[in-house]
């Protein structure tokens, strides 16, 4: 990296000053600071490309390795099972020979058992005890809530003007 010091910066300022004129070195300043702001913008942006194309690399190694483990449980697992299977099924076939035949015999039974229909058993008590609204309305029953001072402010007598 370059190495400028505080004497090198003012020797610049000096050249500047002296070549560029103090009319116009305010906004040379400005029009140098900000393409240095935007050099550093492309720089940081060009890192972090490179970083993530890095870590994407090392994301699809991690994948493939997952994949690859997923695949061998995945055989594995297959394997296995129609080793079970076969199993099963020669035990099953070899019960079957020695005994009568019959399925129950095996254990399992022609038919499931479905449990009967119970009803989900609501309050009827409850719903046959409403009164209906009707039934409020002509007796002059409250049917909703009201607090104490809009009951007295409802009930209150009316001045005559």
């Amino acid at each position: 990296m370059i190495d400028i010091g505080l004497s090198k910066m003012a020797l610049i300022g000096a050249v500047a000053l002296i070549v560029i004129g103090p009319e116009k070195l305010p906004r040379v300043a400005r029009t140098v600071g900000t393409l240095l702001g935007k050099a550093q913008r492309y720089v940081a942006d060009v890192k972090a490309e490179v970083n993530r194309s890095m870590e994407l690399d090392e994301l699809r190694k991690m994948k493939d390795t997952v994949e690859s483990a997923a695949r061998d449980v995945h055989q594995s697992v297959q394997t296995h099972a129609s080793d079970f299977q076969k199993d099963w099924e020669s035990s099953i076939h070899g019960a079957g020979d020695s005994s009568s035949g019959d399925a129950s015999a095996v254990g399992f039974d022609a038919a499931p058992v479905v449990p009967a229909y119970k009803n989900p058993g609501k309050n009827w008590r409850l719903k046959r005890g409403t009164t209906p609204q009707w039934y409020k309305a002509r007796a002059g029953v409250r049917t909703k809530a009201q607090s104490g001072a809009a009951r007295v402010a409802r009930f209150r007598p009316q001045k005559f003007h």
